[in-house]
């Protein structure tokens, strides 16, 4: 399929489109139609005769690779099976599959998920003696990220009493032979600086690359694509829309390619296709007062449209009860879908008063975020039980249930049974057998005896569940036998309602194996089909068409590369956004509050809505509130000020304002 690209692109679209050879530097402003640009330079290359094998292109999440996969396929009406369309992690994981064993590891690595990486660094925290208090596994975490990445480094005093963990969290992980989420970075880059015969499979594979979003790169990143890239390399980013620093995130890097890649060209889309001339026009009001930013002035062909209106209402509810009768107004007058509205708050938190104004107005919803019901830490026990069951050479599920509930097994006996794995090349399930048979096996015979008791409970196991029916009263049987009950008590000695709480997601995952059982239209009942089940829903792509006729709740940050209709940003408040700790850390985290509330604005196509409390409720109490500084920004002209009841003449909300600020100075 051929395309006349002048035809179908504005001129400086055509010219990112056809600049493929070369370094380039594609300024994508908001709405500017950047994955048309994407799409259709991937077009043009293969039109231009390079062949798909050696064009990689690289994004942030899943589903933007899979939209960006289908629309080429979409223009150029080929299947591409060659082409690679990737996100940097999953690309990581690819190259690790290939060569990860010149690290250490074993080909079928595992790679831990928060759940998994936060029970690892507790099982050696409390191997190391740390108590209780000492071990908060979600900060340790997290001090772990920052160090992997980069942006924190041990020896400045105030985290080092945890480097020695930090050492034994690495070494478990090899044991384990697992790697983290930053590991997919941070190893394929330790593999190409380490092993240059690597590094020049992938340069010579790889030919022409592009980095989609590229103001989000973290310096890990940045480094990994540097070190695959040749001259042909395209990056496409906006400055103005860089807001995870807290992640890794360096927008500097667009600074580093400018030095790293001279002679490169740069081509700045400035014609926004998404909104209205008002929307634009607070946008760039606001985003202007950064001073650390390439200039740029987005410009749309859609006409003015209508006024942004800032409502202050008295409190949380009232702000809500405004969002949910604006949305059934509109609905109505308008004949619009659910799907077509977007609610962006700073913070979760904010979502509780809007969630409950839904339920009670029947208006039906999605929250994005929150932590999938198959990802929790007692449901991935129980199903990993089941996996085992279903085929003890599962190594990952096998090490994962080996020693919990604890049972005896430590580390010094996984590493040696992994020993034995290594030298027979065997599953981890052969290698216990052969352990507990050897008469002169390394381990003791306690330890022989606490294997022994395992094996059989497998077995045993193997032998009900894998024949009859009534699975799920099999699976209660298995938590009860396990005693999971105790180890949930053991785990959360200071919170037995969170023991609690884990124990009723175990009772509902048995209710629903129990519904599934019961379906008349399931002819297939056994474990082996019960997992594939869960194999399916668990993908991140689940249910995401049931999610098209709900209103959109979701913080700002998830609402990025996101548009719709109809926008309400709510909490636009002094200490929420900009948000009271990047006041603490000085000017540069005010500017990227600042690029948050810009990318808010630009979410909106038609209309858009911004609301700031008066009061609202914090830590137990209520607290008078001040308008965001940002308001400010937008300019005058573009806005209509509302009361609950009725509209205030603009010179009247000014003075609100003025009068609420005042409270503050």
């Amino acid at each position: 399929m051929t395309h006349d690209y002048r035809a179908e692109l504005n001129s400086e679209q055509y010219e990112a489109v056809s600049s493929i050879e070369g370094p380039v530097l594609i300024i994508a402003g908001a709405g500017s139609g950047k994955t048309r640009v994407i799409t259709f330079r991937i077009s043009y290359m293969l039109d231009s005769g390079i062949p798909q094998s050696q064009i990689l292109a690289l994004t942030f999440t899943n589903k933007a690779a899979r939209e960006m996969a289908e629309r080429v396929k979409e223009l150029t009406g080929k299947k591409l099976q060659m082409l690679t369309v990737s996100t940097f992690h999953a690309f990581g994981v690819r190259i690790l599959r290939e060569d990860i064993t010149r690290l250490g590891w074993r080909e079928n690595f595992s790679i831990y998920d928060d759940v998994d990486r936060n029970q690892l660094i507790k099982d050696t925290g409390r191997e190391l003696g740390f108590t209780a208090e000492a071990l908060d596994v979600y900060k340790i975490g997290n001090l772990f990220s920052q160090v992997k990445t980069g942006m924190r480094h041990w020896g400045d005093g105030a985290n080092d009493q945890y480097q020695k963990l930090f050492e034994e969290y690495q070494s478990g992980l090899k044991l384990y032979n697992a790697v983290d989420f930053d590991d997919l970075i941070i190893l394929p880059i330790k593999l190409f600086k380490e092993h240059p015969d690597v590094l020049e499979k992938y340069r010579s594979r790889y030919a022409y690359i592009m980095v989609d979003e590229f103001q989000d790169t973290s310096l890990q990143q940045y480094e990994f694509m540097r070190l695959m890239a040749g001259r042909n390399v395209c990056v496409v980013g906006d400055d103005d829309q860089s807001i995870y620093s807290w992640r890794g995130a360096n927008y500097e890097n667009i600074r580093m390619f400018e030095h790293d890649f001279p002679g490169l060209k740069e081509i700045k889309l400035e014609q926004n296709y998404r909104s209205t001339e008002t929307i634009l026009a607070a946008a760039n009001g606001v985003i202007a007062n950064n001073t650390n930013r390439k200039v740029k002035a987005l410009w749309s062909g859609n006409g003015s449209g209508k006024p942004i209106e800032i409502y202050i209402p008295e409190n949380e509810t009232a702000e809500a009860d405004f969002v949910a009768e604006m949305i059934q107004t509109i609905r109505m007058n308008e004949k619009r879908r659910y799907a077509d509205f977007g609610v962006l708050i700073r913070s979760n938190t904010l979502g509780r008063a809007i969630e409950e104004s839904f339920l009670e107005s029947n208006i039906p919803y999605i929250m994005s975020g929150g932590t999938s019901f198959f990802q929790r830490k007692e449901i991935k026990d129980v199903i990993s039980y089941l996996r085992v069951i279903a085929n003890p050479d599962d190594d990952i599920n096998l090490l994962r249930i080996i020693n919990t509930p604890r049972r005896g097994i430590g580390r010094k006996t996984i590493e040696d049974v992994s020993a034995v794995a290594s030298g027979q090349k065997c599953s981890l399930w052969t290698a216990i057998n052969a352990l507990i048979a050897a008469a002169d096996s390394p381990v003791s015979e306690k330890t022989k005896i606490d294997l022994s008791v395992f094996v059989e409970f497998i077995n045993d196991k193997r032998s009900t569940m894998l024949s009859g029916k009534d699975l799920s009263v099999k699976v209660k049987k298995l938590v009860d036998e396990i005693d999971y009950w105790s180890y949930l008590v053991q785990e959360y000695q200071k919170n037995e309602k969170a023991a609690r709480y884990k124990f009723l997601n175990i009772d509902s995952l048995i209710n629903s194996i129990s519904t599934w059982e019961k379906d008349p239209d399931n002819f297939k009942k056994s474990l082996y089909d019960y997992l594939n089940r869960i194999t399916l829903i668990t993908r991140d792509d689940m249910e995401e068409d049931e999610d098209k006729g709900k209103v959109n709740l979701m913080t700002i940050h998830a609402s990025k590369g996101l548009e719709f209709p109809v926008v309400f940003i709510i909490g636009a408040e002094d200490g929420i956004i900009p948000h009271a700790r990047s006041m603490e850390e000085g000017e540069g985290n005010i500017e990227e509050e600042r690029r948050l509330f810009y990318v808010a604005i630009t979410r909106a196509r038609d209309k858009l809505f911004i609301s700031s409390c008066q009061k609202r409720r914090k830590m137990g109490g209520v607290v008078e509130c001040a308008p965001s500084p940002f308001l400010q920004e937008i300019p005058e002209k573009l806005v209509e000020y509302h009361e609950p009841a009725e509209a205030l003449e603009t010179a009247e909300a000014l003075d609100v304002l003025a009068a609420m600020k005042a409270r503050f100075i």
